[in-house]
This record gives C-alpha cells, sequence and structure tokens, in this order.
C-alpha cells in the first residue's frame, strides 16, 4: 500500500529508547527541527518487553509518529556470551511497540534495523536486495534474526492492515551516549577507550581482537538521526533504506586512526584467534543518495568529538541499556 508523503510531522512523537545512542542523537535532531511534542519514558519507567506495559502506555498516550530505537545491542563479546538474551529481548520489545502503534492509531513509524541482517558474503556494497539471499554472519545471528523478524512484521503490517512503517538499515555507529563497556561495547568505542586508558597508564603496547583486515563502515549518530527525521518527514515506500557513507576501511587502519586521534605513541598488536567478524559490510547507500541526503560527518571529524565526548562524560558513562 502506498501512503502520501507525510511533510512534517504534526502530532506526538515517541522516541523509543530515548537514552540509547540513536534514541539520543534523534532527540537532539527533533528539538533542532523545532518539534517540541516528544514522548520518552525509561526502561525502568516502561519495560518494552512487556506487553501489557507496552501496551498500556500507548492507549494511554496514543503516540502519532514513532521511532522505534530501543534495542539491546552489543559487539562480537556480548553476542557471542548472551545470544538467548539478543534474540528474546529484541522480538520482545519491536513486537510489542509494533503492534501496539497499530492498534492505537499511529499514522507513521520508523523501525531501526541493523546492517547485521544482511548475509555474510553479501555483494560489496551491500544492496537493500540482498536481504535473506544467504547464511548471515555466526557471531551476530541471533540480533540479526530477530531485526530481521521485526523488519518483516513492520512490512507484513503494512500489507495487512494498511500501517504507515518504514525500515532503515543503519552501517556501525558511533557517538556520544555510545557504550564504551569493553565487554559488551562495539569496535570503535572499544578501541577508543583503550587507547584511552593505554595513553594514561603508560602502556607500551596494546592488543586488539583479530588480524585487522576486517573492513567496515561507520556512520556518526547524528547523521543516522538527521538521516531518519528526513525520511520521516519524506519517505514512504515499502522498501527498505540503507543509510551510510559509503565508504569503509580495514579495523587495521580504525585502530591507527584512532591511536593518532587519541595521541597514543605505543605499538598496536593483533590477536590472530580472536574472530574478525564479517569479512566486509559496506552498504549501498544510492537508494537514499537518490531519495536527497547524504552524510555530513567525516569520520576524523566524527571521532574527535566523539573523543572530546567521552573524556568529558566517561564517570557518568552508561552501560548500553535501551
Amino acid at each position: 500500500m502506498s501512503h502520501p508523503r507525510s511533510g512534517r510531522l504534526e502530532g506526538k512523537i515517541y522516541v523509543a529508547g530515548h537514552r540509547g545512542l540513536v534514541g539520543s542523537a534523534l532527540m537532539r535532531c527533533l528539538a533542532r527541527k523545532g518539534y517540541g511534542n516528544l514522548l520518552t519514558r525509561s526502561s525502568r519507567e516502561l519495560d518494552l518487553r512487556c506487553e501489557e506495559g507496552t501496551f498500556r502506555f500507548f492507549r494511554r498516550e496514543r503516540p502519532d509518529y514513532v521511532f522505534l530505537a530501543a534495542a539491546k545491542v552489543g559487539g562480537i563479546g556480548a553476542n557471542s556470551a548472551f545470544p538467548a538474551d539478543f534474540l528474546a529481548d529484541n522480538l520482545r520489545i519491536q513486537t510489542n511497540v509494533l503492534l501496539a502503534a497499530r492498534e492505537t492509531g499511529c499514522r507513521k513509524l520508523l523501525f531501526l534495523g541493523s546492517s547485521c541482517i544482511y548475509p555474510r558474503m553479501a555483494p560489496q556494497p551491500i544492496p537493500e536486495e540482498a536481504l535473506l539471499t544467504g547464511p548471515l554472519e555466526e557471531t551476530n545471528e541471533p540480533y540479526a534474526v530477530a531485526k530481521i523478524a521485526g523488519i518483516i512484521l513492520a512490512r507484513s503490517l503494512r500489507r495487512q492492515h494498511g500501517m504507515n512503517c518504514i525500515a532503515v538499515m543503519p552501517t556501525n555507529l558511533y557517538g556520544p551516549e555510545d557504550n564504551f563497556d569493553l565487554e559488551t561495547s562495539h569496535v570503535l568505542p572499544a578501541l577508543l577507550r583503550r587507547f584511552v586508558e593505554a595513553k594514561e597508564r603508560g602502556v607500551p603496547s596494546v592488543t586488539l581482537w583479530g588480524t585487522g583486515t576486517a573492513r567496515r563502515e561507520f556512520l556518526h549518530v547524528d547523521d543516522l538521526a538527521e538521516a531518519c527525521c528526513f525520511l520521516m518527514e519524506s519517505y514512504d515506500g515499502e522498501e527498505l533504506v540503507n543509510i551510510g557513507t559509503g565508504e569503509d576501511l580495514s579495523i587495521r587502519e580504525l585502530a591507527e586512526l584512532i591511536r593518532r586521534t587519541v595521541g597514543y605513541e605505543g605499538e598496536i598488536g593483533w590477536d590472530a584467534f580472536r574472530p574478525d567478524g564479517t569479512p566486509r559490510k559496506l552498504l549501498d547507500v544510492s537508494r537514499i543518495h537518490a531519495l536527497g541526503w547524504r552524510h555530513r560527518i567525516s569520520l576524523g571529524e566524527g571521532l574527535r568529538s566523539t573523543l572530546a565526548w567521552y573524556l568529558a562524560s566517561r564517570d557518568f558513562v552508561q552501560s548500553g541499556e535501551w
């Protein structure tokens, strides 16, 4: 079913997961755009894994627009240690929110997926059409399966009930409010923290996971938020939309860039017995470019601002809960 273009969002806007990396960036973006009628609940106030509580919230507040940014997230280590939690928690969160939004007449919902939904050996750069065309990366399969289920549920609600759901697939993200816990974080914040601590302690070398040959694309979360707001205001298609930079680099190159940004002068070693994950993950961003959006924040600029935020905030940094 097609929907008219949205234009400016008029009504209540609920940002699910507003305290996380993506959610906090969405809050900043919406505030810059002059949106004031924002609904938020912390995970302590509203556990989105709970069906009863989620439906009660939606029936009381009846948001017109929903950004579904709430999720249980983590890096390779966390996904390997807690696979059942990553699958079950994310299935509960997104199913409850999507069904409650439909029941209460939500005008439009944006579902935040992840580039890990694509097959491990997908063509590079990865087009949106690669979904469900091959096996997933084993190290984050439970999380990816949950996100794929969310995409299919959103699409099915559109087809069966005419609900205006759009789904976006961001590449690897970083920025303020990221999770810097070394046990559960993604690669970029983990590297930044490790080099900061190594510099402060005068450690002569830092050993990192894998071979450093895997290639990754990184998008500043404020760019993602701008893209999501842009799509919420202007896009109503059923097709997935990748959001990224269209540029990648090896983890070895990333580590060197972060080392220089931090000012750490020690050596970098590599533990090849640790997993690299997917060999390469670069998104095809031609669809969102054709719609009229491109990223603005370079990786170097983004690393400098993220480092500054981390140094100013590290005593209060959250552990990454949604």
